[in-house]
């Protein structure tokens, strides 16, 4: 079983093998439940699972409280169940530390605001920072920012502040996504 690290927390992965389909319902569910915590109704969460949750997909809900659309997404796993676990986990952490008070509704609703285009925008932020469209490997992204974040700095020879700006933004986009 692997540890990962997403929005400050340690999940660790449980060894899929059987039952994908039946585990991805299963999850979808928790995550319904989890946000239904919260006082919204399954009617406010769309969460669309795929027909065959043994290939690789992102798992993806989005939900409508207090007036915000607020979307979580993952593909950082193989499988499409894997990355729903993923989901849950995550959410499952933060509604807990909301209803525990360790966070306020304001400090939530950031964490999860997000436009409607947020596809197209992690597609335009690989774009900007020259990786492949599934890279989700944050030291690849990582080394790929650093690289053009020195040569477009405002202090170097050639650096242009518009350009760095937008490479700055791309990075923060997939950073949200990734970590």
């Amino acid at each position: 079983m692997a540890t990962i690290k997403i929005k400050g927390y340690d999940i660790t992965l449980p060894a899929i093998r059987d039952s994908y389909d039946r585990r991805a319902v299963q999850y979808r569910n928790n995550i319904i439940e989890t946000l239904k915590k919260m006082g919204l109704t399954e009617d406010d969460i769309d969460l669309d699972l795929e027909v065959n949750a043994f290939k690789s997909a992102p798992a993806t809900v989005s939900w409508f409280m207090d007036g915000h659309h607020l979307y979580y997404s993952c593909k950082i796993a193989k499988k499409y169940v894997e990355n729903l676990y993923i989901v849950f986990k995550v959410i499952n952490l933060e509604v807990n530390a909301l209803l525990a008070g360790k966070k306020t509704r304001e400090e939530f609703t950031n964490a999860f605001s997000e436009g409607h285009d947020v596809e197209e925008e992690r597609k335009e932020a690989r774009s900007v920072l020259g990786v492949e469209h599934d890279v989700t490997d944050m030291s690849v992204i990582n080394s790929k920012y650093k690289d053009l974040a020195k040569k477009h700095h405002p202090d170097m020879p050639g650096g242009a502040t518009e350009k760095f700006k937008e490479i700055n933004r791309a990075h923060k986009t997939l950073k949200r996504e990734l970590e």
